[in-house]
């Protein structure tokens, strides 16, 4: 149980004594330099009991009072009681959420599952920084999300299928007529004609793209190619397999350097062998009508304030657009893992999208019905401008030459202070810069991508958070620790107020999830760092003659890096030993 479940329980029972059953919330105090918790319920109770705040809180005080875990407590007008605990009551809480093998974070979501889309790169284009949010906030939810005891399944969702592979192929037949998989009676078995690396699909792809929208014979040929691809053509089936696959070995290595992962890598085109079946349940259920020759569903309520457009889910022409993959995907997920949860992490301007989607799969009851969906749409990177962040001459970067960019920058950072610095250490430095910068932001909001701020070791970033770890590490050493010591004492207010900050962790777990937020544990990550700063400034740890008191910093050091690094790792940013 964390301080504050306790605490809770502890003050609940106190307003049930004094006559107030069904009361007694308690949350962190906002003036900490009065006291640690409040309880503002005296207002709802004498609202209630036709009575005095004042009196309220003098019957809860006088029974509080008794219990030998408060400190102090006290009335403040108008209708508040704040609240402090003891010293060996919050070293004694310590021990318990340091011996606990989940940090006293509350396991709600055990037994229950959530598939997590996001990610979402394109076949043969290279990633770019417009895929970077998706990814670094996806894979912080993922992890806080299994943090509270949720099974996470996730998929990157590759956008591997339609017309956009089809111009690579039709681009690639011209440029090779001569490759195997074009000639008529093409033996798949014994193809080794074929070269594709990403660096020729990052060129073909734009080209075939320019061409398609100048010439009318060009687009007609790649749409002819892409439904013959879709239709089982043996040897372009061959040739989009490997351009998935080579896309998919470069997209792995980016995604790798930025410490993100997924349990699957399925595309748009598993969820084809879907789409009939999918079809025939809007059909049974009668959801579907005729729209100028198009396949729709009706989606609009009486509720709806704003327009709610019906959801295509064929076109005319009898092809399926990107709603009906979506919702085929959906199936999918049904029948492989019954989620409790499905969650889309994706830009915000998707959301009527989704929206559709969503009340498609519930009138067709496509997932259980007790199942959540929820849209997690983000805000924008943006330059220095204002704008959506660009390379010098106007361009998407890739996310290769960001990484690339900022490992550098960090790598030179280092050498100001170490003779040879790692190329590794650089890289986590730098992500860690890249990764915090974004998630201490809101993800709804838009942010400003300045990377010069975010290495910098002091303000509010992942560098300074960092530093703040190696520090402890290099007192550790320093003191020749190598055995894990507890804290026996709290001797002041800098070792109190950190312990605090602490102890708060496993509420900083549970509010972050509830409200999808992955900034709630950067905040708090980054004020235990501020607070052990302030702590070490004001206790010499070295040069301190007591032992007991020594030992019990140390001992809190080396809780306060478990914390830390645990945190940083739901964030996806890996330590470093040396800055």
């Amino acid at each position: 149980m964390s301080l504050l479940s306790e605490l809770q329980k502890i003050v609940a029972s106190s307003y049930a004594a004094a006559g107030y059953e069904g009361f007694g919330t308690v949350s962190e105090s906002k003036r900490p330099d009065l006291c640690q918790f409040q309880s503002n319920d005296a207002f709802a109770i004498a609202k209630q009991f036709k009575t005095n705040p004042k009196e309220v809180c003098e019957k809860v005080i006088k029974i509080l009072e008794e219990n030998m875990i408060i400190d102090q407590v006290v009335f403040a007008p108008p209708g508040f009681i704040n609240i402090s605990v003891t010293d060996e009551y919050l070293v004694g809480m310590l021990h318990e959420m340091l011996d606990d093998t989940h940090l006293a974070i509350d396991q709600s979501g055990m037994g229950q599952s959530i598939v997590m889309d996001y990610g979402g790169p394109n076949v043969a284009k290279p990633l770019h920084v417009g895929h970077l949010r998706s990814a670094v906030i996806g894979e912080s939810i993922k992890r806080i999300a299994r943090t509270v005891g949720y099974n996470v399944i996730s998929d990157v969702h590759l956008g591997d299928w339609g017309l956009p592979l089809g111009l690579v192929i039709t681009e690639l037949k011209l440029r090779h007529p001569e490759w195997d998989c074009f000639q008529d009676g093409f033996d798949a078995d014994h193809d080794d004609t074929i070269t594709i690396t990403p660096e020729l699909l990052y060129e073909v792809y734009p080209t075939a793209s320019a061409k398609s929208k100048e010439d009318e014979v060009y687009l007609a040929q790649a749409r002819e190619i892409t439904a013959q691809l879709q239709n089982g053509h043996p040897g372009y089936r061959l040739l989009w397999n490997i351009i998935v696959e080579t896309s998919k070995m470069d997209i792995r290595k980016d995604y790798e350097k930025l410490g993100v992962d997924f349990e699957y890598w399925y595309g748009e085109s598993d969820a084809d062998a879907y789409i009939p079946g999918l079809m025939d349940t809007l059909k049974d259920k009668e959801l579907l009508r005729e729209s100028d020759g198009a396949l729709v569903v009706d989606v609009v309520t009486d509720e709806d304030k704003k327009p709610m457009p019906p959801v295509i889910v064929q076109k005319k022409d009898g092809s399926s657009i990107y709603a009906t993959t979506d919702l085929a995907t959906i199936v999918q997920r049904q029948q492989d893992f019954h989620p409790n949860k499905i969650w889309y992490i994706v830009d915000k301007r998707q959301g009527l999208h989704f929206e559709q989607v969503f009340r498609v799969a519930r009138k067709a009851d496509l997932v259980d019905a007790d199942a959540e969906f929820s849209f997690l749409g983000f805000g924008t990177m943006n330059g220095p401008d204002g704008k959506p962040f660009k390379t010098r001459d106007g361009g998407i970067m890739s996310l290769s030459s960001l990484l690339g960019s900022v490992q550098q920058t960090s790598f030179d950072k280092l050498k100001a202070t170490q003779e040879n610095p790692s190329e590794q250490d650089a890289l986590n430095i730098g992500v860690a810069a890249i990764k915090f910068g974004d998630l201490i932001n809101h993800p709804t909001s838009d942010y400003v991508f300045d990377i010069d701020k975010f290495l910098s070791f002091e303000g509010k970033t992942g560098s300074y958070i960092l530093y703040n770890n190696v520090r402890i590490g290099a007192v550790l050493e320093k003191m020749n620790v190598t055995k894990t010591l507890p804290v026996t004492q709290i001797s002041g207010e800098h070792d109190r107020n950190l312990v605090l900050r602490l102890l708060r962790n496993p509420e900083v777990f549970a509010t972050s999830f509830a409200n999808q937020a992955p900034n709630v544990v950067a905040e708090a990550t980054y004020q235990i760092a501020v607070s052990f700063a302030k702590f070490y400034t004001e206790n010499n740890i070295s040069k301190e003659e007591d032992e007991t008191t020594k030992n019990s910093w140390l001992g809190l050091l080396q809780a306060t890096q478990r914390i830390l690094e645990f945190n940083l790792d739901k964030l996806g940013i890996n330590t470093v030993s040396k800055m």
